[in-house]
């Protein structure tokens, strides 16, 4: 996917409805780069009567961002951190295909409501949005089953309101604040490591992001005094 490939939230009347004695419908804006993922996921929400589609201009306010998408790549990754920044929406993820490091890549990026696509009926569609309004987590069983598998390599997390993330490192993470503590820039550490440069510097501001960090030569700090690298 290329890094020029805009998400942009899915158009809807950005009406609410709430009737006394029943519950608001769930607003939701849907982020898709592929035109026919956005048509065919907003076709199937917008016949439940539990969910209530946002206009664009509506989209930050909405309280579930589910994004839709083939891969988990840089920009994808990037789309759901800025997401998950917004303190009043909560996210979902919809994805073609999902191994374990892409699958440890969203839990990162805090994300706790993950729906294979090919599984996406209308009903767990629904189920996903549901369970993300509500902060609950939602993973396939075989996705599930990998992540515990994974999990010593995690080393410690903690739950937020808004999700599961991090305050440890991720070997790649780890590594490459290595480089950097060795005095390595990011064609160096790109060379040695065998990602491209773009992908090191992704990697090393998600960590400053993350961890709430001013800059490289603070992450190194931080990272040394805390044992992980």
């Amino acid at each position: 996917m290329s890094a020029s490939t805009s998400y942009e939230p899915a158009a809807g009347s950005g009406h609410r409805v709430s009737r006394t004695g029943r519950p608001d419908r769930v607003t939701v804006a849907v982020y898709a780069a592929d035109p026919i993922l956005r048509v065919g996921v907003i076709q199937q929400l917008r016949q439940r009567p539990e969910v209530d589609l946002l206009a664009d201009v509506d989209a930050e306010g909405a309280r579930v961002s589910l994004v839709v998408v083939d891969h988990v790549e840089d920009d994808v990754a990037a789309l759901l951190h800025r997401l998950r920044l917004n303190s009043a929406t909560r996210v979902g993820l919809v994805v073609g295909t999902l191994g374990t490091g892409a699958l440890q890549r969203v839990i990162e990026c805090g994300v706790p409501a993950v729906l294979r696509r090919a599984e996406a009926d209308q009903d767990r569609l629904v189920h996903l949005v549901l369970a993300a309004a509500n902060g609950e987590g939602v993973l396939p069983g075989d996705l599930l089953g990998k992540l515990l598998s994974h999990v010593g390599s995690l080393q410690r997390s903690e739950l937020d309101p808004q999700g599961l993330s991090l305050s440890t490192l991720t070997t790649r993470e780890a590594d490459m604040l290595r480089l950097v503590s060795e005095g390595l820039d990011t064609a160096e550490i790109a060379r040695k490591t065998a990602y491209s440069e773009r992908t090191v510097k992704n990697v090393l501001h998600e960590i400053i992001t993350r961890l709430q960090l001013r800059n490289r030569a603070h992450a190194v700090g931080y990272a040394l005094r805390n044992g992980l690298i």
